[in-house]
């Protein structure tokens, strides 16, 4: 094993790894298990195993010159291959949330650049360090960008129409097959399709994941304007019967009981005080110059205290609720000294 092949090894497995170990950070409660990633990355470099046996079968038999079968056929199938295992995980519901379907469809993505990568690596052990450069940072994040954008958008169309079944995972396939196929298809040089692949491909994925949240908020019904509708409905006793009760519901399922209770805590606390904001910035603008009184200051104490408790996990998964934006924060915090 020489210094080349280490170097080449590197640039092709590296940097999707970095990748997924950043997406796990987001998790701060660690709600998606290590153990489970692992072994999700270990199915997805199954199926890269998989998707050979399958392409190479299809391609002999469907006799379609090689550049378009890789263009056209050999995207879906293996996009296909890899959405099996993320329908998997949804269906033991290991995936809750939208983080968790960006972590585990990065995983199964990673797992699957990996084995190919490493096949390559075997078979091409004579290729420049320009080529690892684009099988590292172009096709291994494309592969795991791609899974990770089918997960998303199969998890916020499946938690609100259930009775589709599989079809409601179509969009998601269609949309990871096209992003596979574009990048197939680039006729830049392959330095270019790779910084094409690392600048807008987290861009596409964090605008499925932002069209993903406001699905879930459309199902949900909260709005901007629907504070004081979101407030009844916590204090009533249909609350359990409601959209936003099934969705609050799989957090019993996702965090440990005071970690919940401090979810909904916030939840609540942060209805009061958005209303309350609306109501001063009104009066602000009216000439009525009004400070916040000593309830509104000790419920940003406590809606600080909430913050720190719940973390990053916590606010991704109440998101679709915390219509508030940076702005509107960043007042209320003044007001509120």
């Amino acid at each position: 094993m020489n210094v080349d092949f280490l170097i080449h090894a590197l640039l092709g497995l590296t940097p999707v790894i970095c990748f997924l170990v950043g997406l796990i950070f987001l998790d701060s409660y660690r709600l998606v298990s290590v153990r489970w990633v692992l072994g999700t990355i270990a199915v997805g470099g199954l199926m890269a195993g998989a998707s050979y046996l399958a392409n190479d079968w299809l391609l002999n038999l469907t006799g379609i010159e090689f550049d378009s079968f890789t263009r056209f056929l050999s995207p879906l199938v293996e996009e296909l291959l890899k959405a099996i295992v993320v329908i998997g995980l949804i269906r033991l519901n290991r995936i809750g949330f939208l983080v968790d379907a960006a972590i585990f469809g990065f995983a199964v993505g990673a797992g699957f650049a990996v084995i190919e990568n490493i096949y390559f690596l075997q078979a091409l052990p004579d290729t420049g360090t320009g080529v690892w450069i684009v099988r590292g940072f172009g096709t291994a994040i494309m592969h795991g960008g791609a899974t990770s954008i089918f997960a998303v958008a199969g998890r916020a169309l499946i938690s609100q129409r259930k009775e589709l079944g599989l079809v409601a995972y179509l969009p998601g396939l269609i949309i990871a097959s096209v992003v596979h196929s574009i990048f197939n298809h680039l006729p830049f040089s392959p330095m270019a399709t790779t910084l094409a692949v690392v600048v807008l491909l987290p861009l596409l994925m964090m605008v499925v994941f932002q069209q993903s949240e406001k699905s879930v908020e459309s199902w949900l019904d909260v709005g901007f304007d629907a504070d004081t509708e979101l407030l009844e409905l916590i204090n009533s006793g249909g609350f359990s019967e409601s959209h936003v009760g099934e969705y609050l519901h799989t957090l019993k399922e996702r965090f440990e009981g005071p970690i919940v209770a401090d979810l909904l805590c916030y939840l609540r606390l942060h209805v009061e005080l958005a209303l309350r904001a609306k109501g001063l910035l009104m009066m602000r603008e009216s000439g009525f110059d009004i400070p916040a009184d000593e309830e509104t200051r000790a419920k940003l104490e406590e809606m600080k205290f909430l913050e720190a408790s719940i973390g990053k996990t916590g606010k991704l998964a109440l998101k679709p609720f915390l219509q508030m934006s940076r702005k509107d924060l960043w007042q209320f915090y003044v007001l509120g000294k």
